[in-house]
């Protein structure tokens, strides 16, 4: 009989998008269950994984009385169900998971930490924050920051001790599907029929950002450093791939007024397969203010695109400065302006990172490198019970 391995995210869409394919390896292994809220999207991680769901409503922000009931609610869940291993990613999974996980008395408790909303936070909400991840860390039985760059960060807040941290292969949680991410997706009569829908030319130069339309990607700069390359070259072009969350945080109006008005940026939205808008473009521009391990920079490398990254952990750990892409400093429209005019200025520079770009990926970040790391994680908790 199969041990049982609960795996809890925040929202549904963590299991279905973030760690897509995993859940169904592991499976092969242990009884996965799977745990989160939003429970619209549980049956496409039940189909898609293969694996059993349990619904359970959880914030993404601080709301004390909603966490406590989740905190009790999933105290039952663990307690009826009786796992070998629960292991958590995101932050309010995280604190819950593994607070209801000790209370329940599971003896391995790990969490995958993925980024931190702390780094971007300031006065009271950064205490709290500061304290939701030493509580975390301290209930968990071992932590994996996903990226060197966090281990860093939280060895320098001493959130824990050493020992307790752990980056698995090259850093990632789900590491890359490196033959569904490839530049073969598309043929080139689909690459033309698309950017005859989008209305691309020829010869003009595609920018690409993909992700979640919100301050702390880096938006606001964007739109700066965009608004005024694109008077300049009227061949640039810029798509954007991703929603708005206007609830959580937004863009500066002028930045929401830039996308709707410039007639060279091609508002996106939300897609369910970013391939082919990959496909299309020659270089992503991914000016984040923090990320854990960004699976968006990983994706269009294994696509062969080069990347414009800001100098952050995840980010500064896949791209390499003028070998796949360049890095560029937080928060600095100008420095955003001076990477795209770079690279439109030097077209052969740009042709020669794209052409490097995906051996990278596959070389250092291949899924099955990543999956076969946290397993044996796994598998090393048996033995130490055997």
């Amino acid at each position: 009989m199969k041990k049982k391995l609960i795996r809890i995210t925040t929202v549904s869409g963590s299991l279905w998008i973030l760690l897509k394919g995993q859940l169904r390896f592991m499976n092969q292994f242990y009884h996965v269950i799977g745990i989160a809220g939003a429970k619209e999207n549980m049956q496409k991680v039940r189909d898609n994984e293969g694996i059993d769901t349990i619904d359970l409503e959880m914030t993404r922000v601080i709301t004390p009385v909603q966490d406590l009931s989740s905190l009790f609610k999933l105290y039952k869940v663990l307690k009826r169900e009786k796992p070998f291993i629960v292991h958590t990613h995101t932050p309010k999974a995280g604190i819950v998971g593994m607070m209801a996980a000790k209370m329940a008395g599971v003896k391995h408790r790990l969490h995958t930490v993925a980024g931190l909303p702390l780094v971007e936070a300031t006065g009271t909400k950064r205490t709290i924050l500061n304290q939701v991840e030493r509580l975390t860390y301290a209930c968990a039985t071992k932590v994996y920051p996903n990226s060197k760059g966090l281990e860093d960060i939280i060895l320098e807040h001493k959130f824990t001790k050493p020992e307790k941290l752990k980056v698995l292969a090259n850093g990632s949680s789900n590491g890359i599907n490196t033959s569904i991410f490839s530049p073969d997706v598309s043929t080139t009569e689909e690459k033309e029929q698309l950017k005859n829908k989008l209305g691309i030319k020829p010869n003009d130069l595609i920018l690409v950002f993909v992700g979640r339309i919100v301050r702390d990607k880096g938006i606001n700069e964007l739109m700066e450093a965009f608004h005024k390359l694109s008077k300049k070259y009227d061949h640039l072009k810029l798509l954007m791939v991703g929603p708005y969350e206007k609830d959580l945080d937004p863009i500066s109006p002028e930045a929401e007024e830039e996308i709707a008005t410039n007639k060279a940026i091609i508002s996106l939205g939300w897609q369910d397969d970013v391939r082919p808008f990959f496909a299309v473009s020659d270089v992503l521009v991914f000016p984040s203010y923090r990320e854990g391990f960004p699976n968006v920079v990983l994706q269009a490398g294994a696509m062969s695109l080069a990347s414009i990254v800001s100098d952050i952990n995840g980010c500064n750990e896949i791209i390499e400065e003028g070998i796949n892409g360049t890095i560029i400093p937080v928060k600095d429209a100008s420095a955003i302006e001076a990477a795209i005019e770079k690279m439109i200025e030097n077209p052969e520079i740009t042709t020669q990172m794209k052409n490097v770009a995906r051996e990278r990926i596959v070389r250092l970040f291949d899924q099955k490198k990543v999956w076969e790391a946290i397993l044996q994680e796994y598998k090393n908790l048996e033995k130490e019970d055997a």
